[in-house]
């Protein structure tokens, strides 16, 4: 059986956008993102004390980059996931794992936007500055989409690179706009359709996020 432990509009729910794709039998455990995740029995399932951890077969997985590879490699291993060998495996990984490099920006800016509470400890130069560099992992995707002429970020089609990316995108957009990258925007919808992703939105007013786009702060 599986379990994931999951927070709304987290990285979690890269996680449970690709269960829902795979369609296998799940639990999930949800949590509130906040300091009940450095708690001792949470610690033990992710000891960095975030989420996602997914308890699977005994075992207790907390990265989702490596969760996404197990849980394709077993269950999809060439339609979501590319297996070694693959003319398309560098690919895959490759952008699977960009959605950290997206993620961490996202992250930098939540904490600023939503986690801290008076605005004495924000920083508009922290704000300007990952704002910026979200704008740099667009112009790249975009790039990519451009030079592979592809409606998938792996040309054999949807895979996982695609939740993993649309998810970390899906966050990103509360901090910076896709509005001058067309291909970016094209891909993003499509992809973001499909009813997996619908199925691991919160419900209304369940995030983290208390509105859509969060903008930078004048220095």
């Amino acid at each position: 059986m599986i379990t994931l432990h999951h927070c709304q509009q987290t990285r979690s729910m890269r996680t449970l956008w690709l269960l829902h794709e795979l369609d296998v039998p799940f639990d999930v455990v949800t949590h509130a993102f906040d300091k009940s995740l450095r708690d001792p029995s949470f610690l033990r399932l992710s000891p960095a004390g975030r989420v996602p951890a997914l308890e699977w077969d005994r075992t207790v997985y907390f990265e989702t980059g490596a969760i996404t590879e197990l849980l394709c490699e077993t269950y999809s291993p060439s339609t979501l996931g590319r297996p070694v060998g693959h003319a398309e495996r560098g690919t895959w990984l490759t952008w699977l794992h960009f959605a950290e490099t997206i993620s961490q920006h996202s992250a930098a800016l939540t904490q600023q936007h939503v986690a801290l509470y008076e605005d004495a400890m924000r920083s508009p130069i922290v704000m300007k500055l990952e704002a910026a560099r979200l704008v740099k992992c667009y112009a790249a995707i975009e790039a990519h989409l451009d030079h592979m002429n592809t409606d998938h970020l792996v040309p054999g089609g949807f895979t996982a690179a695609d939740i993993s990316v649309g998810q970390a995108l899906y966050m990103a957009q509360h901090f910076a706009k896709t509005d001058t990258f067309p291909r970016l925007a094209e891909w993003y919808k499509h992809v973001t359709s499909r009813p997996a992703f619908q199925a691991s939105l919160p419900e209304a007013g369940q995030g983290i996020y208390a509105q859509d786009f969060y903008p930078a702060w004048a220095v």
